[in-house]
């Protein structure tokens, strides 16, 4: 306890601390640097400028540090605010508009200085209205307006309800009168729909008006139009709405509201539509309607983009309600987010709920109140706050309608901007009038505000000589050169520059002027009249100066505000001494220098004076003896002398206060008495009172005991005497009472006879294949008089037919294995309709507290888990209570606890609560896989009730099973049990046949001609029977793969096997020429099996074409073998993969070697995987001696390749000897090296790298007598036989010009005369981080001559982790320079390399200026110059990528200080072909010239991968860096792979034939998690498996496979242990092959975990394990849950992989990729690792970095290729490491096989994904795509898909519908996707 105060003691000191750091303020004005009076005054406010010409302190400082420092109190100068409210008119409610007070406010401001002002609002409840509505008038919103027509009377009520003083309005658009958003035929110009209006952009119809009437006449005038493309150009509308404002009608004290009303997209600034039209101009924003309201410059100029939209209407004060129809509701609530107040209404199909919608919308819009401060000058900020004082977040204020609310506007001017002083910014940013407003209101407090920058009148010269005087200060016209000033010694009055007791002028610090005056050498450091005084020599606190909270002024601490004493250690505040209620020092001390002083109480007391917690803990046993002595004179402590040294004073009371009023409750006996005293312990309130802290109350009666009771224990021994022998009558007499007792109740006339319940049947007879149900409901009766509650508890039992010796019977399942309890229970709660849908919100409410309330109970069974499938009915004939709802539910537990569950289960129903819900008592049923026990409840008057028994329906059962239900007993009530038992048969019919392929899947070379694939009958009963075939296609095509068959196959009695034939076609002569085919497959299914026969295991085979047998692999095991000179014969294994059915060959030959060249042939038997080479030492001349030399594989046989180790190093060493014990006990040695003299490899090799281009290396030296080291080290990734070699003399290099941020690799050896001894194991190291170098060379898109889309290339010296980037864009004139001020930019996040800019001025050229930024700091500028005026005219569409950053160059702070992120509401279909780059770039042939990013000949670069679509050449590189090399050929670009230097990356792990992965490894995947560590090389006992990947074979197989590890010594083989996670038997699976690294395991068990190990063995023994866990989830059938539904989906997970991947189509060349996050990651997510390679090889690995940890994350990927199958993992990052991968495969497949054409060839493809409401989930993720049953129908194609719902597997049936149109030669294909 003492450790633990002390610990304590501590941390309140250091908190202390730490609070009085709060109370430190800067001395800007000394920081400031100030070099003039004016710059001083200019600082910030309180600042002063001392012009005294003999002062030698800082001139430039606080006020009163300018006092303390000496300075004349009348030569000082500073300056004060001015606040002017000009104009304040109080607020008249009963005007009952909005209103503002005050209106008119001035004020100035020094720099840092805030002030706050109040302001008072009011907001009517029904104050006036302008609404107007604008609504889509395309032909598809014809049932729209036709219900707003039918609405006249409905809208005049709303309206009415909403203001009393209102206007309304209407507007109507539909979008651009021209190609291609318009049909201009003239048929459709006249007419585009039948009964329709001509097509128009916008037309104001209705002009705002209070006539309701008129309103609605007009209204009812009003056809439709139409247009072309799906979105529209509503945007146009908006934009002449709100500035159109006189035509329009809005007036000004009002609330503007419009409202939008479409069921379309948006077209928007720039996004490619208008390309077409020739549309170049830029929306001017003025109002363009003519006399009849009709907009007349929309085929003139562009949409207005978003921002400049949503600045017009703040501008304007206008509200936006979006309301939209579900097909763009996303779009809407997107664009919603770049609006500071708007709403989105969801409207039906038809805008049947219009008025709903509008009603709402209001209603959230008036409860939506926020301020804001609009046109605010940059040099301000402002901060809105309540009546508290506290921030009101966003401006979010409670001011309700009707009622005058009031705030305070915080408004404070800055002192610095971007580390420029505010005085020095452009007057237009330092000083206007910004409007303080309500977003919903147009009145506005103006604030006129200003900077005041005060002058000095002292800055004017007064010396004439050799410099000027101004304000007290000396100026050398040489600036920064120092004048000397040389003076004869005769004129100096030297004795005025002494000072008293000084011996030296100046005190040797400084010269001496002629009048005397002392001109210290260092002002900065000394100072005083003769520089006596040192400003590093004032006190120190805690080694600071001056406590880091002051200034060191003439040998003393002037200390900053709030701070005193000689060293400004003292805090002023009292804060650090407030207790906790808030007193000082808990009035037993004084605060002195922000510390508590207690006074002695004889307790032990925490910083603030108040008791220990170890004192209030153990106040019972401190008090004890006090209390004992003061109160009783008892006691330890009975000597008067004694008790009066006791540090409190206890009180007798009469009554003890209540335990919950006091700190604690004491008693304790008193040896003296024996006597038992009670008293109560609390802290005192009043510490004059108590000055010990503690008051104390004694209960003034003892407890004692009674007198001696020795005397009852004859008397007791009497009585139990004669309970006994009552006791044996009453069991004598027991019969007789028994049958008088029944007799009796028969006597009565209520009980003639006794009540009898039991069974109503005797047995039941059910046919398996008749059942409906896995329960029956079997009816029990009871008969007799009706009275009364009678409660019979039953059981079943499965398999009662077995005889005891029956085998299965003989089988006792294992009572660890855990096995679900399915459990019912009778809630005291009333059925509903909601409760049978599992997706109403009652029922999922009550599952919740279902499942916590058991959960609760079932805690105490050991090994339970928590209760799952939670699902709610009614039980029909149930009594009384049938109209209760039956809770079932599934409780996993181990077998065992079967009789603790029954009884915890009843005990709790009997009580009718279990925890904390309410069930009913007298029902209960608990289950396992083969027995039950339950109860039932006859209520008064009930005479039959059902007994709902589980049937225990499994496949394994025998053809006739027999359950047996059982009346147990009665536990409640009077009722005798009658029939007690009825037997339950169920009979399970067989098939006479069962039909079935093989296998799963056939593989077949289209060199064979056919695939006869066998379809194989098992014989039940003889017979002849039937059953059809038929093919279909996957990617192998009918009558371009293969020929298709169906039809039936006819089988006599005793056939079993019958062959279809399929003929395969030869491919084709294009086909044949692509390199990378598709793998080619279709199925065949089996269907109406016929006479009593039925389908078995595989009804489906699949058929891969193989077009040639994949040739083996063979290779030699090991990259080095080890032999010694005393070795009988050297064995070099050879191991062969893939295709080991067939026979091959390979020939062999030995290299280099001393005595013997050898070769010869190995051939591999079908089966074989490794075979020996062996070669005899002693067969061959001349004496053994040890050698290097190698073997080669050569001339595979045509069914075989050679693999990656084509060569392996024999090394043949001295046999036996002291050497090799000396060396490996470490003991020294005389001989001390190789017997061929060769030194050994140094010891301890250690790198570190010292900087970024540096790494030191240090090794210890062999035995012997080395001449010297050499050194070699290459590029991580690159061979070693091109490393850099540096020879050295001593033990350690120092590795210089190396790159920043790049693995190295490394090794030593030591040489003498007999030449280079052995290497030492690789090192590596990485290089530190160093600043990037500059940004790729910049690309403009000219959108327009305002507008233009700015991106960059990733710098080619990245030099580490790129974090952020930096964009500068300024305006110059033709000299280069600036006209005007910079716009800066920063983008955090590195991936979006690209930057949209609007409202640059016309006709103007800029300046565009990016950098990069890494852990190291910020790179060099990448500039460029362009005029958008200048540049041709845009390509045909503009790649605006979603995530684009979007900047306003016009606007102000409001979008200068955040950055806009368009997503799909600002996504375009299709990427620039034709961007314009600045500088000397050209195009060539239509593709980049990329030497720019390597000038000259080829040069090694440090490039990093990306994602972005614009960095065109980066994505292309392998891994984190590479190099590229370009040539020149012609009038095109070759470019040519050369393999570089790489950073440090890990080869992924592939597999081919997956449907689902998950990747389990520890191997990072950045450089920048830490350096790689070397692998010994001597390891004897293999390493763990460095990856294991689980791949789903189907829902109860998986395919484990796993990577070779690290081992010395030959790997013999591998072990795979595999059991469930809850428990259960270990299985384990022995692998001998050790070339084989993957094993299939079946039989597993559906949705249930199981832990897998993997581990190597070597000669030396099993190496460590690799663990995983993992789970195949699938659709089980509800009758037996281990049994999945034959071809249901499944998927895997395990809790620390993300969730399953989505696949979404952009475009035919892009994707997004979404995920959820893991269920139970390892530590804290940092952010996830996604790579991305092709399927079947080719193309580079990509990688992606994803920050963040949100529930579901998402990446699009570009640049992908249609028609060929990727592999996506991802891996989410966490505190701990990287997790488990999860796999996908997908494909993009274009309607036609083809990519799409550049413009010429007028082919564009869009594809719009829509979601349809469904009944089943609110949400369907495609986890995986693997298409299974393609159907084929008239213009449309339908695919299965697996999808996987919230856990459950469900089928999703896409449907993919394919339109086609043309538009003036241009074929448009648009896919349209309907997920449901």
């Amino acid at each position: 306890m003492g450790r633990w105060m002390l610990h304590l003691s501590v941390g309140l000191g250091l908190l202390a601390v730490l609070l009085t750091c709060c109370y430190a303020e800067v001395n800007y004005c000394f920081a400031s640097r100030a070099k003039t009076c004016s710059e001083c005054l200019q600082s910030g406010k309180g600042c002063a400028y001392c012009p005294d010409e003999t002062f030698n302190g800082p001139r430039c400082d606080l006020y009163e540090n300018i006092i303390a420092h000496g300075c004349i109190k009348s030569d000082f100068s500073f300056s004060s605010i001015t606040w002017l409210t000009a104009q304040e008119e109080s607020i008249n409610i009963a005007l009952q508009q909005s209103q503002v007070s005050p209106q008119q406010v001035s004020m100035s401001f020094l720099p840092g200085e805030e002030k706050v002002m109040d302001v008072k609002v009011f907001s009517p409840t029904k104050g006036p209205l302008d609404l107007y509505i604008l609504m889509d008038f395309s032909n598809s919103m014809a049932d729209d307006l036709d219900n707003l027509k039918r609405m006249g009377n409905e809208l005049a009520v709303l309206v009415k309800k909403l203001s009393d003083d209102y206007t309304i309005g209407f507007g109507k658009f539909v979008d651009k009168v021209i190609e291609p958003q318009t049909d201009m035929r003239p048929r459709k110009l006249k007419e585009p729909w039948p009964d329709s209006d001509s097509p128009f952009s916008f037309k104001n119809v209705i002009k705002l008006t209070s006539d309701l009437n008129e309103f609605t006449s007009k209204l009812q005038r009003e056809r439709i139009s139409g247009n072309l493309d799906a979105p529209e150009g509503g945007f146009d509308a908006i934009l002449q709405a709100a500035v159109c404002g006189d035509k329009i009608g809005w007036r000004k004290d009002s609330t503007h509201l419009l409202v939008f009303s479409t069921e379309s997209a948006f077209h928007y600034e720039s996004d490619g539509a208008n390309v077409l039209s020739g549309i170049l101009m830029r929306n001017d924003e003025n109002c363009h309607l003519d006399d009849d309201g009709k907009y007349t410059e929309d085929t003139n100029q562009d949409y207005p983009s978003v921002p400049t939209l949503v600045r017009v209407l703040s501008q304007h004060n206008i509200i936006p309600i979006f309301a939209v129809t579900n097909h763009s509701y996303t779009y809407y609530t997107k664009l919603q987010t770049y609006f500071p107040i708007a709403e989105v209404g969801l409207l039906q199909e038809d805008s049947s709920n219009i008025l709903q919608v509008m009603e709402i919308a209001f209603e959230s819009i008036r409860s939506k109140m926020s301020i804001r401060a609009e046109d605010r000058p940059k040099a301000f900020l402002a901060d809105f706050l309540t009546s508290s004082g506290s921030v009101a977040q966003y401006g979010a204020l409670n001011i309700k309608p009707g009622a005058i609310g009031d705030f305070k506007m915080r408004l404070k001017a800055q002192r610095m901007i971007d580390d420029q002083p505010v005085c020095g910014m452009n007057p237009d940013e330092k000083e206007g009038t910004m409007r303080v407003k309500p977003t919903t209101f147009n009145d506005a407090v103006n604030v006129k505000a200003s900077i005041l920058c005060p002058t000095c009148a002292c800055e004017s010269p007064k010396c004439h000589f050799h410099g000027d005087l101004v304000c007290g200060k000396f100026i050398n016209p040489l600036k920064d050169k120092k004048i000397k000033i040389k003076t004869r010694v005769a004129k100096i009055l030297v004795f005025l520059c002494i000072g008293p007791g000084m011996t030296e002028a100046c005190s040797g610090r400084g010269d001496c002027l002629e009048c005397g005056t002392c001109v210290c050498y260092n002002p900065d450091q000394f100072e005083g009249q003769y520089c006596q005084y040192d400003r590093t020599q004032c006190q120190r606190f805690g080694g600071f100066l001056c406590n880091d909270r002051g200034s060191c002024v003439m040998g003393q601490c002037v200390c900053a505000q709030g701070w005193e004493g000689n060293a400004c250690e003292c805090p002023k505040s009292n804060q650090t001494c407030l207790d906790n209620n808030g007193g000082i020092c808990n009035g037993r001390g004084k605060c002195v220098c922000g510390r508590c002083e207690c006074t002695n109480s004889g307790n032990e007391m925490t910083s603030t004076c108040e008791l220990s917690a170890q004192v209030v803990l153990g106040a019972c046993e401190s008090t004890r003896s006090c209390v004992q002595c003061q109160s009783w004179k008892t006691g330890e402590k009975k000597d008067e002398e004694e008790c009066n040294k006791c540090f409190f004073k206890s009180v007798m009371v009469d009554e003890l206060k209540e335990r919950e009023k006091v700190t604690d409750v004491c008693s304790f006996r008193d040896e003296d008495d024996d006597c038992t005293y009670y008293y109560t312990v609390d802290l005192s309130k009043d510490p004059a009172l108590n000055p010990g802290g503690l008051e104390v109350e004694v209960l003034k009666k003892k407890d004692c005991p009674p007198a001696s009771l020795l005397w009852l224990l004859p008397l007791l021994l009497f009585l139990l005497l004669l309970l006994a022998l009552l006791l044996l009558c009453c069991w004598k007499y027991c019969a007789c009472c028994k049958t008088c007792c029944q007799s009796c109740l028969a006597l009565l006339p209520c009980c003639k006879r006794g009540r009898m319940v039991g069974f109503k049947e005797d047995e039941y007879l059910l046919r398996q294949s008749l059942l409906t149900s896995d329960h029956l409901d079997t009816p029990m009766v009871r008969t007799g008089p009706p009275k009364g509650t009678d409660v019979v508890r039953w059981k079943v039992n499965d398999n009662v037919h077995r005889a005891p010796n029956h085998p299965q019977a003989l089988i006792k399942p294992n009572p660890k294995e855990t096995i679900q309890f399915p459990l019912s229970l009778r809630l005291n709660r009333l059925f509903s309709e909601n409760l049978s849908r599992p997706e109403s919100r009652d029922a999922e409410q009550l599952r919740k507290e279902v499942a916590d309330n058991l959960n609760e109970v079932y805690k105490q069974i050991p090994g339970a888990q928590k209760i799952q499938k939670t699902s709610f009915r009614m039980q029909r004939n149930a009594g009384k209570r049938q109209d209760y709802t039956i809770m079932d539910t599934v409780l996993s537990a181990p077998r065992s606890s079967y009789p603790d569950i029954v009884k915890l289960t009843e005990k709790n129903v009997q009580s009718g609560n279990f925890s904390d819900l309410k069930v009913v008592p007298g029902y209960y049923t608990v289950e396992t896989d083969r027995e039950a026990a339950g109860a039932v409840e006859f209520q008064e008057g009930v005479e039959s009730v059902d007994v709902h028994v589980p049937l225990f329906v499994k496949d394994e059962d025998d053809d006739k099973k027999q359950l047996q239900v059982e009346a147990v007993d009665v536990p409640l009530g009077i009722a005798e049990i009658g029939k007690r038992l009825v037997n339950i048969t169920i009979i399970k019919e067989h098939a006479s046949s069962v039909f079935s392929f093989l296998q799963p899947a056939y593989t077949y070379s289209r060199q064979d001609g056919v695939a006869n694939i066998p379809i194989s009958r098992e014989i039940v009963e003889d017979g002849r029977t039937q059953v059809t075939y038929r093919t279909r296609d996957l990617t192998a095509k009918d009558k371009k793969d293969y020929v298709t068959v169906e039809g039936d196959l006819n089988y006599g009695p005793g056939e079993t096997q019958k062959l279809v034939p399929v003929r395969l076609l030869e491919l084709g002569e294009k086909d044949s020429l692509l390199e990378d085919k598709q793998v080619k497959q279709f199925v065949m299914d089996l269907s109406n099996p016929r006479q009593g026969a039925k389908l078995g295991r595989y009804p489906r085979t699949t058929v891969t074409i193989a077009d040639s047998p994949e040739p083996s692999v063979m290779m030699f095991k090991k990259g080095t073998q080890n032999f010694t000179t005393s070795d009988p014969s050297y064995v070099i294994p050879v191991v062969r993969t893939r295709n080991t059915d067939s026979p091959a060959s390979v020939k062999w030959r030995t290299k280099k070697a001393q005595r013997f060249e050898l070769s010869g042939p190995l051939k591999f038997g079908p089966g074989e995987t490794e075979k020996n080479i062996v070669i005899d030492p002693k067969a061959h001349p001349g004496p053994i001696k040890p050698e290097n030399f190698h073997l080669e594989l050569f001339d595979p046989s045509s069914n075989a390749s050679i693999g990656d180790r084509k060569t392996t190093m024999i090394n043949v060493t001295d046999g036996g000897g002291p050497f090799r014990f000396y060396f490996q006990k470490g003991y020294s040695s005389p001989k001390c090296s190789s017997p061929s003299g060769l030194l050994m490899s140094p010891g301890n090799p250690k790198a570190k790298a010292t900087g970024p281009r540096n790494i030191r290396l240090n090794w210890e030296p062999p035995l012997g007598n080395p001449l010297g080291y050499k050194v070699k080290y290459w590029i991580y990734g690159d061979p070693e036989k091109d490393a850099t070699v540096l020879d050295v003399k001593t033990p350690q290099a120092e590795l210089t010009n190396l790159y920043p941020y790049c693995d190295y690799e490394m090794r030593v050896c030591a040489y003498n005369a007999m030449g280079d001894g052995f290497d030492t194991d690789v090192v590596t190291c990485q290089t530190l981080e160093d600043a990037p170098g500059e940004p790729g060379r910049l690309a403009f898109n000219v959108i327009s001559p305002t507008v233009t889309q700015l991106s960059w290339a990733e710098p080619a010296e990245t030099n580490g982790n790129i974090t952020a980037y930096e964009v500068v864009y300024t305006p110059i004139d033709d000299d280069m320079k600036p006209v005007g001020a910079d716009k800066k930019v920063k983008i955090d996040n590195p991936k979006k390399r690209m930057l949209l800019i609007e409202n640059l001025q016309n006709a103007q050229t800029y300046q565009y200026k990016v950098r990069a930024k890494n852990g190291v700091g910020w790179g060099p500028f990448r500039d460029a110059t362009i005029n958008l005026a200048s540049q041709p005219a845009r390509p045909l569409s503009i790649p605006i990528i979603p995530d684009i950053p979007i900047v306003d160059a016009e606007a102000g702070d409001e979008y200068d200080g955040y950055l806009m992120y368009s997503n799909e509401v600002l996504k375009s279909p299709a990427g620039s072909k034709t961007p314009s780059v600045s500088g000397d770039d050209y195009m060539m042939n239509g593709k980049w010239d990329q030497n720019f990013l390597f000038p000259g000949s080829s040069v090694t670069r440090n490039m990093s991968a990306s994602s972005s679509p614009m960095s065109t050449l980066s994505s292309n590189y392998r891994g984190a860096g590479g190099t590229r090399t370009h040539e020149m050929m012609g009038d095109g670009v070759t470019t040519t792979d050369v393999i570089m230097r790489k950073r440090s990356e890990n080869r992924a792990y592939t597999d081919e034939h997956i449907r689902d992965s998950i990747v389990m490894g520890d191997i990072p995947k950045f450089p920048d998690l830490g350096n790689l560590q070397p692998h010994s090389r001597f390891t004897r006992v293999p390493d763990t498996p460095s990856r294991l990947v689980f791949s789903a074979l189907g829902p109860t197989a998986l395919k484990v496979s796993w990577q070779e590890p690290h081992c010395e010594k030959d790997i013999l083989g591998y072990c795979v242990l595999y059991q469930l996670l809850n428990g259960g038997d270990v299985k384990r699976i022995n692998v001998t092959n050790p070339a084989e690294n993957s094993v299939i395991i079946q039989d597993l068990l559906p949705n249930h975990s199981y832990l897998f190990k993997v581990k190597a063995q070597s000669q030396e023994g099993w190496g460590p394990e690799r663990e995983g866990v993992i789970t195949i989830e699938s659709a089980v059938d509800p009758k037996s849950p281990l049994s999945p539904v034959p071809g249901s989906p499944f998927t895997l997970s395990t809790p620390s992989a993300p969730g399953p991947l989505i696949f979404t189509a952009l475009s035919p060349d892009s994707l997004q990729l979404s995920w959820e996050k893991p269920r139970k990651p390892n530590g804290d997510i940092l952010g996830y690792v996604v790579t991305c390679e092709q399927l079947h090889g080719g193309g580079d690995i990509r990688s992606f970095q994803v920050n963040g940890d949100s529930a579901e994350t998402s990446l699009t990927v570009q640049n992908l290729t249609e028609n060929v199958p990727y592999k996506f993992k991802v891996q989410a990052r966490t505190t701990q490491g990287f997790g488990p991968e999860r796999e996908g495969i997908i494909t993009i497949e274009s309607q036609d096989g083809g990519a799409l054409s550049q413009y010429n060839s007028q082919s564009t493809t869009r594809r719009e994904v829509f979601q349809l409401p469904t009944e089943v989930n609110t949400r369907t993720n495609v986890s995986h795509t693997m298409i299974n049953d393609p159907y084929f129908s008239e213009g449309m194609m339908m695919t299965t898909q697996h999808t996987e719902t919230s856990g459950i597997m469900t089928r999703q049936i896409t449907k993919e519908v394919v339109q086609r149109s043309v538009m003036g030669g241009t074929t448009v294909t648009k896919k349209m996707f309907y997920e449901s």
